[in-house]
C-alpha cells in the first residue's frame, strides 16, 4: 500500500499558511463574522434544519465558522481539521464569541481514533473529498460517529468542476473524472486571496458520484437523496458570474457546479 504521508503532511503545511491568510481576506468577512453574520449558506440551512439541542460533528472545518455557525443555531458541535494552525483560530473565535465548540486536530480518516462521541448529525461542505485518496475509509468513519437515526450532510463542488486545471486561462479538461493517480499543483496565492504570496502545495483526487455513493451506501448509510445544482455559493472558480440571490452561476451552463447528498444510519 502506497504511504500517504508526504502528501497529508505538504496539505497539512499548507493548509497551516492558509489558516492565517484566509482568516484575514475578504472572502471569510472574519470581522462581521465576530458581529453575528452567519457563514452558512442556503443549502445546508435548507437541509438541515432546526438543529438546536443536536449534537454536530463538523469534518474538515477549517478555522471553525461554519462550525461557530451551527452552534450559534444552538447545536453541541465538535469541528475536526488536519491544520493545527486553523484550529488556533478556530479555538479563540470560539472562546471570543463564549460558544461551547470543541476542535480537534487530526487527519479526518483518523477521526476515530480521537473522538469517541456519537453524533445526530455530521456535515462537512465545500472543497473536502478531494483531499481524500479513498473515499471508503472515510465513509466507514461516519457511519462509525453517527447515531442510529443520525443524519450525514455533505454540500461539496460537483465532481465535474475538478476535471479542469484552473491554472491555465482559460480552464482545460485535463484530469479524469474517476481518475486514480494522484494530482500535484503548486501556485502562488490561494483561493480567497489570489494575491498572497504564499506558495501553496497541494495533493489532490478525484472522486465520481459512483464513488461517492458507493462508498457511504457499503458503509451501511442509506442515501436519501442526490441533488445538483448549477449555482456556487461561491466564487472561487473562473468567469462565475454573480446571480440577484448572491449565487455565483457558470455563463455557459454545461454542468452543475455543486452537489448534495443526504444520508442516514438505520435505527437497527
Amino acid at each position: 500500500m502506497e504511504d500517504l504521508t508526504k502528501y497529508f503532511e505538504t496539505n497539512k503545511n499548507t493548509w497551516n499558511k492558509k489558516a492565517e491568510v484566509h482568516s484575514q481576506s475578504d472572502m471569510y468577512q472574519l470581522s462581521d463574522f465576530k458581529k453575528g453574520k452567519s457563514s452558512l449558506n442556503s443549502y445546508e440551512l435548507e437541509a438541515l434544519g432546526d438543529v438546536s439541542g443536536k449534537s454536530l460533528l463538523h469534518l474538515q472545518c477549517h478555522f471553525g465558522q461554519d462550525t461557530l455557525s451551527w452552534s450559534r443555531l444552538g447545536a453541541k458541535c465538535m469541528g475536526v481539521d488536519i491544520s493545527d494552525k486553523a484550529l488556533e483560530i478556530a479555538k479563540q473565535l470560539n472562546d471570543d464569541l463564549k460558544l461551547d465548540a470543541e476542535f480537534v486536530c487530526c487527519n479526518v480518516l483518523d477521526t476515530s481514533k480521537y473522538v469517541a462521541s456519537l453524533f445526530d448529525i455530521i456535515f462537512t461542505s465545500y472543497g473536502v473529498i478531494g483531499w481524500l485518496p479513498d473515499l471508503k475509509p472515510w465513509a466507514i468513519m461516519i457511519a462509525e460517529r453517527l447515531k442510529p437515526g443520525g443524519v450525514f450532510y455533505i454540500a461539496e463542488f460537483h465532481p465535474i468542476v475538478w476535471m479542469f486545471d484552473y491554472l491555465e486561462k482559460p480552464a482545460v479538461m485535463k484530469y479524469g473524472y474517476m481518475q486514480k493517480e494522484t494530482i500535484y499543483e503548486e501556485y502562488e496565492g490561494t483561493y480567497a486571496d489570489t494575491d498572497s504570496e504564499m506558495i501553496s502545495k497541494e495533493y489532490g483526487w478525484n472522486h465520481g458520484f459512483g464513488e461517492i455513493i458507493s462508498s457511504l451506501a457499503e458503509a451501511g448509510l442509506k442515501i436519501e437523496y442526490l441533488k445538483e445544482h448549477y449555482e456556487s455559493p461561491y466564487d472561487v472558480l473562473p468567469d462565475l458570474t454573480e446571480t440577484s440571490s448572491g449565487m455565483y452561476v457558470a455563463n455557459h451552463q454545461l454542468y452543475p457546479l455543486i452537489f448534495e447528498i443526504k444520508a442516514s444510519k438505520p435505527l437497527k
